[in-house]
């Protein structure tokens, strides 16, 4: 469905969902592409920058669901306004650092604090777009809300990392001091232009807020763990989210040692080429949709691509085919996160929906630290490529916990809307039509 034929209020709230998530996205992506090399210039060893930017999956796992909490009882415009707040100020707290000659125990601080401001952004925003467009009267998939969302995510990230490299070349201080200014700027639109719709903040006192956030925070808990079939792939994007971030941050030395080139330009052509990757795998969601009539088809696909695809960047031993299996990996994670995120949506409940988005972040966060700080030690003693091979081939334990989502045969694990009463091009692999199976869906646990 197209914004023109959605009801007038989702449209526009989705509009302005749009407008604030690619400012967000620009505002983080201008340092993606030189984070790394940022660190690196500042003094610490390789092992001890992945010990920093653990601290930030540290973070995540500290705040996720309190700030979740946050959203789900003060309100989402209130947690995304933290966020900004937050993230503007950690970011030039990393620039002073830098200039004082900090080690890796400050920064590593710091990046528990950035943890903070983006666990305030995690469940809130997603919440707040879903509540919304519910409110307005959508009720159509949110996989190609999602899936636009983050194509229009990528096109910033594109603009971003390659600004980014080309600002870093003259100095690599330069684009943390725009990510600030952007955060700033955004501050200001939502404070004027958000508000929360479909959503009512709970009325308590500062007395009272405790004992409420910990009502809605073990109500969040107990229902996003204890579907069973939601925190399989929780377990299971834990496991790709341990690797990807550590792959995230490693890619930077690791093809220009392939390049054997330290042109910071070349990192943010390279982060550009991934955002157009992931931006190609959203713009292909709606697609492949058609082709396949379950949510776990596409899981299972874009794992089995991921994980080989990572595998054959440390395989290979010159830049250009490291660079192709790159953008192929990319592809796969654009298909497969709107998808996942639509999966969560289908199961959690309004009153629990930011904590539970805030507790899937958390578990990510875990494998994020085990990842990062595990794949940093190994490529720190036998090369980056070591990492990438000995990462790839974790991911494919979560293939496994992905079938046993399959067999459960969860409502949300099918489309239905336009897709329904059409042959499922998947049926050779077992999976029947959707008229066939919309009066024997089970209910969810």
């Amino acid at each position: 469905m197209t914004l023109q034929a959605m009801p007038g209020e989702a449209a526009r709230l989705i509009r302005r969902y749009y407008i604030y998530a690619a400012i967000y996205t620009l505002a983080a992506s201008v340092i993606w592409g030189i984070n790394t090399l940022f660190l690196l210039d500042a003094g610490l060893s390789v092992a001890e920058v992945f010990i920093a930017n653990s601290a930030f999956s540290v973070g995540t796992v500290l705040f996720e669901i309190p700030t979740g909490v946050v959203a789900d009882t003060v309100g989402r415009r209130a947690s995304f306004l933290a966020s900004l707040a937050v993230l503007a100020v950690t970011t030039l707290l990393y620039l002073a650092l830098a200039e004082a000659g900090g080690g890796v125990i400050a920064f590593s601080f710091v990046s528990v604090l950035m943890g903070l401001g983006f666990t305030f952004y995690s469940g809130a925003m997603e919440a707040w777009l879903v509540d919304g467009v519910r409110h307005g009267g959508y009720e159509g998939e949110l996989d190609q809300v999602f899936s636009r969302g983050q194509f229009i995510s990528g096109a910033a990230m594109l603009i971003g990392t390659v600004g980014g490299g080309l600002i870093g070349q003259i100095d690599l201080a330069l684009p943390f001091l725009v990510r600030s200014g952007l955060l700033i700027l955004l501050f200001a639109l939502a404070f004027f232009g958000m508000r929360d719709i479909g959503f009512e903040p709970q009325r308590v006192t500062w007395r009272q807020v405790p004992g409420a956030a910990a009502q809605v925070g073990r109500a969040g808990i107990q229902f996003g763990w204890r579907h069973r079939s939601l925190r399989l792939l929780l377990i299971a994007g834990a496991i790709q989210s341990g690797f990807f971030f550590w792959a995230w941050y490693a890619w930077q030395p690791y093809f220009l040692e392939l390049l054997d080139n330290d042109a910071v330009w070349v990192a943010g052509v390279v982060a550009a080429l991934l955002a157009i990757s992931m931006m190609l795998g959203n713009a292909i969601v709606e697609i492949v949709m058609r082709w396949c009539g379950r949510r776990t088809t596409l899981f299972l696909w874009t794992g089995s691509v991921y994980a080989l695809a990572m595998i054959g960047v440390g395989a290979v031993s010159s830049f250009y085919p490291a660079l192709v299996l790159l953008f192929i990996g990319g592809v796969a994670m654009g298909v497969q996160m709107p998808v996942s995120q639509a999966f969560i949506h289908q199961v959690v409940p309004s009153e629990q929906r930011a904590t539970v988005v805030s507790f899937g972040s958390m578990i990510s966060g875990v494998g994020g630290v085990v990842g990062q700080t595990s794949l940093g030690e190994l490529s720190d003693r036998r090369g980056f490529s070591a990492g990438y091979i000995a990462g790839g081939i974790a991911t494919l334990i979560a293939l496994p916990l992905v079938w046993r989502v399959r067999r459960r045969e969860d409502a949300a694990d099918f489309y239905v809307g336009r897709q329904a009463g059409a042959a499922s091009a998947c049926a050779s692999q077992g999976v029947p039509a959707l008229s066939n199976i919309e009066g024997r869906i089970p209910a969810e646990v």
